[in-house]
């Protein structure tokens, strides 16, 4: 879907914010750039839209380099969601929903159509909130209309720069849910760039860390956990060492579910669990050769987040 090879930026001053990038970022994944701040991840998100240009190598969509695109044609294909969202305040929720859709000149019929379905995917119903302004929103309120704003014309790829991080945290939680419910049911191609390890993990099917404008490691949430590259992952992510106490994450086994898995020991280390949990979404418990439960991939993240937020200490 969107791939890099051998790209670089190279400002006038001499900077490089980026050096010899090559990424292959797959069709409906939700993939994620994170790192320290100056390493080049939002320098790299800008190249996908032409907001900055590459100094030298091909960033392509499709195959097709992005300069053989129409500007406009590129630009239209492609949601946009920052951290100040910059809503229009004179306009309502629908009509900053629209903006897109009208330029493209779809009906009013149609337009209005997808005004309702958006609002509804995000639990605002459209009743209440499509003549309400900008300004009588919360900032939550706010941030998930960028994201319908940014989605409205069916692009085939959305491009997310830290648009939670002014957040509280709750809010912050909770339009991370939205988001990953609403990729559950469009499976657009999403590149996220974030400087929160825990959000990178929760959020990302592929998490890229990146550090003085090169890339470090790409690989699953678990496969970074597991088996971090160097050091600089190591104390990025904050693993030095994991918890295999994992238990409580166990929820009730299904027949369907079971089928055909081959069930992992009660006591696997929470390493290797990662590891094996990064194949399936979910893997039968053993013990004494009994089935007990089940681990979820996501409740299992979740662990890990929690682990990371708090400084390698879980809750007992």
């Amino acid at each position: 879907m969107i791939s890099f090879k051998q790209v670089s930026k190279q400002y006038d001053d001499g900077t490089e914010a980026v050096k010899l990038l090559d990424i292959e970022v797959k069709d409906g994944e939700f993939f994620v750039l994170i790192g320290p701040s100056g390493c080049g991840k939002t320098t790299t998100l800008k190249m996908i839209n032409r907001l900055i240009g590459a100094s030298s190598g091909t960033v392509s969509i499709n195959g097709k380099p992005i300069h053989d695109y129409d500007i406009h044609e590129l630009r239209w294909g492609i949601g946009y969601v920052l951290q100040q969202i910059a809503l229009f305040p004179h306009m309502t929720i629908s009509e900053n929903i629209a903006v897109v859709p009208e330029m493209k000149k779809w009906s009013k019929k149609k337009i209005s159509a997808r005004v309702d379905e958006l609002l509804h995917m995000v639990g605002l119903e459209p009743s209440t909130y499509r003549n309400r302004k900008p300004g009588e929103l919360s900032g939550g309120q706010q941030q998930r209309i960028g994201v319908l704003r940014a989605l409205a014309a069916d692009p085939e790829i959305l491009l997310m720069d830290e648009p939670f991080s002014a957040l509280d945290p709750f809010s912050r939680e909770k339009l991370q849910d939205d988001l990953l419910k609403i990729q559950r049911t469009i499976k657009k191609t999403i590149v996220f760039v974030t400087h929160d390890m825990k959000e990178a993990m929760k959020l990302g099917d592929r998490v890229c860390l990146m550090k003085d404008g090169q890339v470090v490691q790409i690989g699953t949430p678990s496969e970074i956990v597991s088996h971090p590259v160097n050091d600089f992952v190591r104390e990025f992510v904050g693993m030095q060492k994991l918890n295999p106490d994992w238990h409580d994450l166990l929820t009730s086994a299904g027949e369907t579910v079971l089928h055909g898995q081959q069930p992992v020991p009660y006591t696997m280390p929470l390493n290797e669990l990662l590891e094996r949990i990064s194949e399936a979404e979910a893997v039968p418990v053993e013990k004494n050769g009994r089935i007990i439960g089940m681990i979820h991939r996501s409740n299992l993240l979740r662990r890990v987040a929690q682990y990371v937020k708090e400084g390698g200490r879980f809750h007992e």
